[in-house]
């Protein structure tokens, strides 16, 4: 199993390392040795909103392979639904397993025509943005539709990682991974 950590300038750092934490113990604890992943970005720089300096291991890279792909949000996301460039690179995702996104990530996912029809969330901030690419704007913390699962607000990214945790390998092994992280809330 392959996992895609799409990563870019103006991204919030929690709505990455929030997935990537549960997600990666998968491998990191011995329940899925076999899982890989790349911290994938359209551009070799990338820095958080803040400033905080991220390292890509794949830079430009068609999406197209992997078994899930997942978009962080943050301010940045305001000018990339206007990069035909970025949306393109991040069209080559279309046809992965499963494609994930947390706060407004998803304008990301839907600027590049991957939302269509689908019910979808983002942070409450944005849901008049996220209309235009979708009119069901759905007011949950996880919403999935199958081979797209997008998490609310920034702080949902744990509970979005959890989630996906669980549909990939299980409830006990989401538990497990849960009760290491020590982290008591909902999931």
């Amino acid at each position: 199993m392959r996992f895609a950590f799409v990563i870019y300038d103006g991204m919030t750092a929690l709505d990455f390392i929030g997935a990537y934490d549960p997600l990666t113990r998968l491998k990191t604890m011995g329940f899925m040795p076999e899982v890989t992943w790349d911290i994938c970005a359209y551009t070799a720089e990338v820095r958080d909103g803040a400033g905080l300096q991220f390292t890509p291991t794949r830079i430009g890279e068609p999406l197209a392979g992997y078994d899930l792909v997942y978009v962080p949000g943050g301010f940045g996301t305001r000018t990339l639904v206007q990069d035909a460039g970025f949306l393109a690179w991040l069209a080559t995702a279309r046809d992965s397993r499963c494609l994930a996104s947390v706060c407004t990530g998803s304008l990301l996912l839907g600027a590049a025509g991957l939302l269509a029809g689908r019910r979808a969330t983002s942070h409450p901030s944005a849901y008049d943005e996220l209309r235009a690419y979708t009119p069901q704007v759905v007011d949950e913390r996880v919403v999935d539709e199958g081979d797209l699962v997008t998490g609310r607000g920034v702080s949902s990214s744990i509970d979005l990682g959890l989630y996906l945790v669980e549909r990939i390998a299980g409830p006990e092994v989401k538990a497990r991974i849960k009760q290491q992280m020590d982290y008591p809330y909902g999931a």
